[in-house]
């Protein structure tokens, strides 16, 4: 198998059971998936990388249950960028890149999902003060995407780098 078509197989798979991970009990918002998105951003080419993160997020949306499609849309659209993200981070990837791209990522992500909650659901007045109140009532979710994207983005990459030197040394090993 060439390298470039292991490397797909593995970011994939990582992605897969992200995605998956997402079906567990865990803390609301409190998830791989932007993590995700950075790192397959990071590590595949555009077409593999964009379809990988939306397709599992799709597939645990089909498990999980589907919402308003207006405000999935938001979702996605807040996934993708993260995506653009991490496509932007991978010609210098740095440890101190990688937690700014966690943060403008989940930034990005909280304020394109709430936008959408402001515009699309009755809960809130279209009015600023009303958007105000989105923005401040989502605050204790913002608190856990943070949380998730920072630990599972250090995480991911961290696992990936570890596995990735491990391999090159033991080939390393081989030859010599």
């Amino acid at each position: 198998m060439k390298h470039e078509t292991k490397k797909i197989v593995a970011v994939s798979v990582i992605v897969l059971l992200l995605a998956a991970s997402r079906l567990l009990k865990h803390p609301y918002n409190f998830t791989p998936i932007a993590a995700m998105s950075i790192f397959a951003g990071c590590h595949l080419r555009k077409h593999w990388g964009l379809i990988f993160p939306l397709g599992g997020l799709l597939a645990s949306d089909y498990f999980i249950g589907f919402y308003d499609w207006k405000l999935m849309a938001a979702v996605y659209v807040g996934i993708g960028i993260s995506f653009y993200v991490g496509w932007h981070l991978r010609k210098n990837v740095r440890w101190y890149r990688i937690i700014l791209a966690a943060l403008v990522s989940s930034l990005f992500f909280f304020f394109v999902s709430n936008l959408a909650v402001w515009q699309f659901s009755e809960w809130y007045p279209r009015t600023f003060s009303g958007l105000a109140q989105c923005f401040v009532l989502a605050l204790p979710f913002f608190k856990n995407s943070l949380a998730g994207d920072l630990i599972y983005t250090g995480v991911i990459f961290g696992a990936y780098e570890f596995a990735y030197r491990s391999i090159k040394q033991r080939s390393l090993l081989k030859i010599a």
